[in-house]
Parts: structure tokens; C-alpha cells; sequence
């Protein structure tokens, strides 16, 4: 029972923030609280026909620890800022941590062409309370460029939104078993 449960959920959150498929979307938008999270984010066309050099995501606020994967023909810039809050993680206190990571392109050859597909991946651990969070994400293109930075005010749907921000909706945990740093 809890398995349909959990699969009714994964699919009716999947309906809320699956519509967006010519946007940057998360390909996994559904995470326990507290547990580490793999965000893929799928980039399906550049800027008309121009192909994307750069790709830079906004670590949402709650989100710890972001570490990113390295893609062969980029660059990886990480940005770090000082919390408010300093957390404890493997018994040391974080008290910064990132909030921003950028792939970039190394030469034209290496861009993502309109035409193709490719993904930009991070992983973080994921806040403790339940709720949704948004991550911005600018593409930048050889000729312009998409910043996918709307979050829905109350009462609208992310897919009423022109330029939707990535959505993660973090679910409450049911007691044990999520492993936390």
C-alpha cells in the first residue's frame, strides 16, 4: 500500500511540474526531505538556433552542500557565499556554502547544439521541511540567451508561467531512512 501511495504521488507531481518540456526541467522533481538528491537538468534546444555556451544554476536556499558534475569540452565555475545560518555536516560546521554553479563551454565546438540534448548535473542534499523549491537557471547561447528564473506567486500553476524556474517538490519524510551529512 505505502508503494502505491508513493507512486501516486511521484506521478501526480510529475502531472504539476512535468509540463514544461521545452523549458530546463529537473528529470527527477519529486525528493524525500533530507536525503540526497541527484538533480539532472534536462536541456532540450539553445536559444532559436543558436547553441547554448553556458549553463548556470541557482542552488535554491536549503538546499546544502551542491557539488557538481563535470562534463568533458566545460568549464565548472563554483560560487560559495557565507551562511546566516552555519549547519553541521560529518561533524563540521558548514559556514559557507554554494549557491551558484556554471558550465561553460571551452570552445564553439563544445556547445550544446539547438538541435541536440544534453543534461547538467549536480547533486545536494535536500532541505528537511516539505515544500517546493525553485531553481533558477540562466542558458546562455552563442547569439542570446533563456533565463528559466519565474517561481508562481500564490495561486498560479508553473505552467502558466512564460520562462518557469525548475521545480522540486520535497516530500515529507515518513520517519527513518533518510541518510543525512
Amino acid at each position: 500500500m505505502k508503494n502505491i501511495a508513493a507512486t501516486a504521488l511521484l506521478l501526480s507531481a510529475g502531472g504539476l511540474f512535468g509540463s514544461a518540456s521545452a523549458h530546463v526541467v529537473l528529470e527527477y522533481q519529486v525528493a524525500p526531505a533530507g536525503a540526497s538528491y541527484k538533480a539532472s537538468f534536462k536541456v532540450g534546444h539553445g536559444c532559436g538556433a543558436s547553441p547554448t555556451r553556458q549553463v548556470a544554476v541557482d542552488i535554491p536556499a536549503g538546499m546544502r552542500g551542491a557539488r557538481p558534475m563535470p562534463k568533458p569540452g566545460w568549464t565548472l565555475e563554483v560560487q560559495r557565499e557565507k551562511l546566516a545560518q552555519p549547519y553541521t555536516s560529518h561533524g563540521r560546521s558548514i559556514t559557507e556554502d554554494v549557491v551558484r554553479i556554471t558550465w561553460t563551454a571551452k570552445t564553439p565546438d563544445d556547445m550544446l547544439q539547438s538541435a541536440h540534448y544534453d543534461e547538467f548535473v549536480l547533486v545536494a542534499q535536500a532541505p528537511e521541511q516539505a515544500g517546493t523549491v525553485y531553481w533558477p537557471v540562466r542558458q546562455a547561447c552563442a547569439e542570446g540567451k533563456n533565463d528559466w528564473t519565474d517561481v508562481p506567486k500564490a495561486g498560479q500553476r508553473l505552467s502558466d508561467l512564460k520562462s518557469p524556474a525548475a521545480a522540486l517538490e520535497i516530500l515529507p519524510t515518513g520517519g527513518g531512512g533518510a541518510h543525512n551529512h
